[in-house]
């Protein structure tokens, strides 16, 4: 038994260090791979927010629900569904305007008659050419839509002074927000 053990070799102190260097250089690599995924996967994630959120109601029951969405996001999204209290709205009665800009102003209200959404004051001091949505609307990256939205079901005069939810939904998420109702006879645009 003495003579097995003699004879058996054990590896060299050269190859037994090589061994110890190389598993943690590798070890490491490994690491930092999975961190450049995770980062890579951080900088393609979809992120919106939605703010400046307005719903006004005329005596004549006419409405309008207005919000800005800011694509923050490292991904571009495309906008599948807008709801105002739990209830579709349908895309004819949607108007969008897309910018670069953040808007920082407070949104304008629409007179209720006779409006028009070419060359709408959407701020104060800002104009510009409103889209009636068709279908989905596509929100690159770095862009901020301004939304409008006539006469959305479920939005009453005896609302006024009740909060509403305001729902954008996209692809893979859905953004809510809340909205006092106010009356717009008196809101001055506010």
């Amino acid at each position: 038994m003495k003579r097995l053990l003699r004879e058996k070799k054990a590896l060299s102190q050269p190859v037994t260090t090589m061994i110890l260097l190389v598993i943690p250089v590798m070890l490491t690599g490994g690491v930092v791979m999975y961190a450049y995924q995770i980062i890579g996967a951080s900088l393609e994630t979809e992120l919106i927010v939605l703010s400046n959120q307005k719903i006004w109601v005329y005596q004549n029951g006419t409405s309008f629900a207005a919000f800005e969405v800011d694509n923050i996001g490292g991904k571009d999204i495309v906008i599948d569904k807008l709801e105002v209290r739990g209830v579709e709205a349908s895309w004819s009665t949607v108007y969008y305007f897309r910018t670069q800009l953040t808007v920082t102003d407070t949104l304008n209200c629409p007179n209720a008659s006779g409006h028009r959404w070419t060359n709408f004051e959407y701020t104060p001091g800002n104009i510009s050419d409103f889209t009636q949505a068709s279908g989905d609307i596509p929100l690159p990256s770095g862009f901020t839509l301004v939304v409008y939205i006539v006469n959305p079901d479920n939005v009453r005069l005896d609302d006024i002074g009740n909060t509403i939810s305001i729902t954008v939904f996209t692809e893979s998420a859905q953004y809510q927000v809340l909205s006092d109702v106010k009356s717009a006879e008196t809101s001055s645009g506010n």
